[in-house]
């Protein structure tokens, strides 16, 4: 009997770390379905990625920022038939204006993207992993989740959102056979500063700050796959978190989970 192969989702699919992890899931014979607002971009990786490891590929075009686009998104994907094994929740964005001089419909657009989408996508996809006893979510955080708070910018906050949910998410689903990492890299080398304008400055940052895409990807994967809750990809970044959060990483979800709620319910 032929096992089908396992699906995933992968949203700001069309650059940067979204797409590298569509390469790296797609050679490992992933079904994918891609997700972002470029589908010109998008459907020159899904004919690329078909070629090269015949798997099936679907893009859809989504603007994540639009409240209503996770239900779309899946819904899409039981009319195609996929059943989400993989969540990859990596569309994102950073505000590039203080917090009193942006318009509130951009700073909702970032929580939208970030914090509601991202975890309305992973809320419905459980289940099924549920059900099928295996599952593999990796949230994009950042190792400015460890920092302390940045003067006017959501993003710090946002993605300490992104880390301590992976965390208690992980500590819920691990027993079902479901692993969830927050992924929390440093500079990497993407579109991400060129379309969020910030690309001057970045120019001026040492290389030994920077990593590439496939090494935060085949970093991240590797992580959920080996149940690790959080992975900070690069020997730079490893030391920065260590720096600035008061306790390791390790023993701060130790502590989390032995103070769980819920764990004699």
């Amino acid at each position: 009997m032929t096992t089908a192969p396992r699906s995933a989702l992968i949203t700001g699919a069309s650059a940067g770390i979204g797409a590298t992890f569509a390469r790296h899931l797609a050679a490992r014979g992933y079904q994918l379905l891609l997700v972002a607002r470029r589908a010109d971009r998008m459907r020159e990786l899904a004919a690329q990625l078909t070629e090269q490891h015949k798997v099936r590929c679907e893009v859809f075009a989504a603007d994540l920022t639009d409240p209503a686009s996770p239900a779309v998104i899946l819904r899409h994907a039981d009319e195609q038939g996929l059943h989400i094994d993989v969540l990859i929740n990596n569309a994102g964005l950073s505000g590039k204006t203080a917090f009193a001089d942006t318009p509130w419909d951009t700073l909702a657009g970032e929580i939208q993207l970030m914090v509601t989408a991202q975890t309305e996508l992973a809320h419905h996809v459980i289940p099924g992993m549920k059900e099928r006893r295996w599952g593999r979510i990796v949230n994009l955080s950042s190792v400015a989740a460890f920092a302390p708070p940045a003067a006017s910018l959501l993003y710090t906050g946002i993605k300490s959102y992104v880390l301590n949910t992976s965390q208690a998410l992980d500590m819920e689903l691990k027993p079902h056979g479901i692993h969830v990492t927050a992924l929390c890299p440093g500079f990497t080398h993407t579109e991400f500063h060129d379309v969020m304008g910030t690309r001057d400055k970045a120019n001026h940052l040492p290389g030994i700050l920077w990593q590439q895409p496939e090494a935060v990807v085949a970093a991240g994967w590797k992580a959920v796959q080996n149940g690790k809750p959080v992975c900070v990809p690069g020997l730079v970044n490893k030391i920065s978190a260590a720096a600035m959060k008061p306790l390791p990483i390790r023993l701060a979800y130790l502590a989390g989970k032995t103070l769980n709620p819920f764990k004699n319910s």
